[in-house]
C-alpha cells in the first residue's frame, strides 16, 4: 500500500512541474510567444527579418582602367666602363699623376716605372741600326755594278732588318713601363706611392666611367618571351625619392640554371652624377600594358572554384561569377563576368544575401598610386595609371 502510495505523490510532482512550465513559457513572452515573435520581426540590424530596412554599403562603378603588368626585381649599377689599373712589368715607380677622385683623359700617363735600362739598350741599337744601313748602301750600289752577289747583299739587309726589329721590341719594353688611361673616366683610391716597387700583381687604382650607367637584374625566365630590346625601366634607389629610367639593351641567351632567372642589363643615364656603382636598385619593367575592368580588392569573394562580386541591381544585392586577371594590394583586373558601368559593392559584403534590399550609402573611388603586389624577390605585379 505504502509503495502505491509513493508513486502516485511522484506522478503528481511531475504532472505540475510540466504544467507550470508550459503555461509559464506562454505568458512570459519567450522566443515561441507572441512578444518573442514581435521582436524578430522588428529586428532593425542587418540581416533581420522582412520588415528590416534595406542594408546600406558603399559601392564602386565598375570602369575602365590603364593597367599595367609590371615585373618587380632587384638590380645593381654598374659604371659603364671599369678597369683595375695593374703594371705589365715589375719596376720603382718614377712618375705618379694619379690624382684620387679626378677626372681624366682617355692617354693621360698615370704611372712611369725605371726604364733606364731599356733606354740605353735603344740607343745602342739605334747605333748599330745606322751603321747596318749605311754597310746596306753601299752593298747595294755595289750590286747594282757587279761588285758583289745577290746572297752577300741579303745578308746585309738581313742584319739591318734584324736591328730595326729589336729597336721596335725595346720600343715596346719602354711602352710596358708606362701605364696610360684605356678611357676618359674618374680615377679612384690609389694604393702606391711615388718611389715603390710593384709587379704585375699590384693594384695601383681603379678607373671608372660613369657618366652613363649600367644596370643589371634579374627576371623569372616565364617573362623571357615579353622583355625586348628598347623595353623601358624605372627604378628607385635607396637615399633617394627621386625615380630614375633606363632601357633594356642587352639580354643574357640563357637561363641561370640554380635560379631559372633570365639576367637583363639596361643602360641609365647619369646626367646629374647621383647614381654610382654598386648601389642597389629596385626594378619597375613594364610587361605589358592593357585597357581592363577593374574593380577594389575588397569587393571580390573568394569561392572555391572561382570569384564572386555582388552587384547592385534594382535596389537589390545579386551574386555574380566573375574570372579575374591581374592583382595587386588594391585592384582587381575582372575579365569576364562584369561590364562597364556595374556597380559592386564594396563594404557590408558578409550581411549582404541574394535579392536582399540594399541602398547606396557611398560611392568609392580610387585614388592616389597603385603599389605593387607584396612579395619578396623578382615577381609581378599591376598598377595603374
Amino acid at each position: 500500500m505504502k509503495r502505491w502510495i509513493s508513486i502516485i505523490l511522484v506522478l503528481a510532482v511531475l504532472g505540475g512541474i510540466i504544467y507550470y512550465n508550459k503555461f509559464s513559457k506562454k505568458s512570459s513572452g519567450g522566443p515561441g510567444g507572441p512578444e518573442g515573435g514581435r521582436k524578430g520581426a522588428t529586428a532593425g540590424g542587418p540581416g533581420g527579418g522582412r520588415n528590416s530596412g534595406p542594408t546600406a554599403v558603399n559601392v564602386f562603378v565598375v570602369a575602365s582602367q590603364n593597367l599595367k603588368d609590371e615585373v618587380v626585381a632587384t638590380g645593381s649599377l654598374l659604371a659603364a666602363e671599369q678597369v683595375d689599373i695593374y703594371p705589365e712589368v715589375a719596376g720603382r715607380i718614377v712618375q705618379l699623376n694619379i690624382q684620387e677622385g679626378r677626372q681624366v683623359s682617355q692617354g693621360t700617363l698615370l704611372v712611369k716605372l725605371y726604364d733606364g735600362d731599356l733606354q740605353a739598350q735603344l740607343l745602342k741599337l739605334k747605333a748599330v741600326e745606322e751603321n747596318n744601313r749605311r754597310t746596306e748602301e753601299r752593298n747595294k750600289q755595289l750590286l747594282e755594278r757587279g761588285g758583289i752577289s745577290q746572297q752577300e747583299y741579303d745578308i746585309v739587309a738581313t742584319n739591318l732588318k734584324s736591328t730595326q726589329a729589336d729597336i721596335e721590341v725595346t720600343k715596346a719594353a719602354i711602352r710596358r713601363t708606362e701605364i696610360r688611361a684605356p678611357f676618359s673616366g674618374t680615377i679612384g683610391l690609389r694604393n702606391v706611392s711615388m718611389g715603390a716597387v710593384v709587379t704585375p700583381n699590384t693594384l695601383i687604382a681603379r678607373l671608372q666611367q660613369t657618366s652613363s650607367m649600367k644596370l643589371d637584374f634579374s627576371v623569372p625566365e616565364k617573362y623571357g618571351s615579353a622583355v625586348k630590346i628598347g623595353s623601358t625601366i624605372s627604378f628607385q634607389i635607396d637615399g633617394s625619392d627621386k625615380t630614375f629610367n633606363g632601357a633594356v639593351y642587352a639580354i643574357e641567351p640563357g637561363v641561370e640554371e640554380a635560379t631559372r632567372n633570365l639576367r637583363i642589363r639596361a643602360r641609365v643615364a647619369n646626367n646629374s652624377a647621383n647614381l654610382r656603382p654598386g648601389t642597389f636598385a629596385k626594378v619597375n619593367l613594364v610587361i605589358n600594358t592593357t585597357d581592363a575592368l577593374v574593380v577594389p580588392t575588397q569587393s571580390v569573394i573568394p569561392q572555391t572554384r572561382g570569384s564572386q562580386v555582388i552587384v547592385i541591381e534594382n535596389g537589390k544585392a545579386v551574386f555574380k561569377d566573375v574570372k579575374t586577371g591581374l592583382r595587386n594590394a588594391n585592384v582587381v583586373e575582372i575579365t569576364a563576368g562584369l561590364q562597364r558601368g556595374d556597380t559592386v559593392a564594396t563594404t557590408g559584403l558578409i550581411f549582404l544575401r541574394p535579392d536582399v534590399p540594399v541602398k547606396v550609402a557611398k560611392v568609392d573611388k580610387l585614388t592616389g598610386e597603385v603599389l605593387p603586389a607584396a612579395g619578396s624577390g623578382a615577381g609581378n605585379s599591376a598598377s595603374m595609371r
